[in-house]
């Protein structure tokens, strides 16, 4: 799938995936991710009925980076995703977001720039900003001179447990490794990490449409904190909210389960039927 769009600096490409028929569903992923991290390659979706559609954002994995290396900010990724709505969905998508993605998602329903048929918003970022988790200016300089050890060792947080560092260290590195142009992943971090939420509190109350948030336990994550995805739910009419059992992995790193959580939302709330 290719999206070719014009742009008020000049032309741009995004690159993805879609696979299915019926309800689209579009995914967008987090920040220094790729299409490939919002169900990991699970196809259930696809083969329930749905049209799976999954992007890589402007400066990420295939997709053209941006025409100029400030224009990461939401407003340029909202406008994206109706780009991206517009050429693939003939009937209004299901939204389900991963962080970046989340707040880009309810962006565009928040500012009708896109019509959905429903959001799910997993792993929101932070509500609040305090200090910096991670160093973004050490890891945007390491991608940006194509260091990935270095870039995947920075990327971790502090907190996790060592006996987990080996394994999730290579994981991330293989995130990074799919970037075709790590540079511009690196602008994209310097921009997106230092941007105001594009909503406020008060818009949250206007929605209309059913939203599923997912939180996650992971304590060792602090950009996506459970206390906030819970207060997000709460703050949007008739929200429901979700997370995995204690001692489960987060939902958002099980693909095929995840997917499962997406698709009974969808069935409680008939979307399926709007996509035939």
């Amino acid at each position: 799938m290719v999206v070719a769009r014009r742009t008020a600096l000049g032309e741009l490409v995004l690159r993805g995936e879609a696979f299915g028929e019926g309800l689209p569903v579009v995914g967008l992923h987090g920040l220094t991710a790729t299409r490939r991290n919002v169900f990991h390659g699970s196809l259930l979706l696809a083969r329930s009925g749905t049209r799976l559609v999954t992007y890589d954002a402007r400066g990420h994995g295939d997709s053209d980076p941006a025409p100029r290396r400030d224009a990461y900010g939401y407003d340029e990724l909202v406008d994206d995703l109706e780009a991206v709505v517009a050429t693939v969905a003939r009937t209004p998508p299901l939204l389900v977001g991963v962080s970046m993605g989340a707040a880009t998602a309810l962006a565009a329903a928040l500012r009708s720039q896109v019509e959905a048929a429903g959001l799910v918003l997993v792993t929101p970022p932070a509500l609040s900003r305090h200090d910096e988790p991670i160093p973004v200016d050490e890891l945007a300089a390491a991608l940006e001179v194509g260091d990935l050890d270095r870039a995947a060792s920075l990327a971790l947080p502090a907190a996790l447990a060592p006996r987990w560092r080996a394994v999730a260290h290579a994981a991330v590195r293989q995130r990074f490794a799919r970037h075709r142009q790590p540079r511009a992943v690196a602008d994209a971090l310097r921009v997106v990490s230092r941007s105001p939420l594009p909503f406020a509190g008060g818009d949250l109350a206007r929605l209309e449409l059913p939203v599923l948030v997912v939180g996650s336990r992971d304590d060792a994550d602090p950009l996506h904190p459970l206390a906030d995805a819970r207060e997000l739910a709460a703050a949007i009419p008739a929200a429901e909210f979700v997370v995995e059992d204690e001692g489960r992995s987060p939902l958002a790193w099980q693909g095929a389960q995840l997917a499962r959580v997406v698709l009974a939302f969808a069935e409680r709330h008939g979307l399926l039927s709007r996509g035939r």
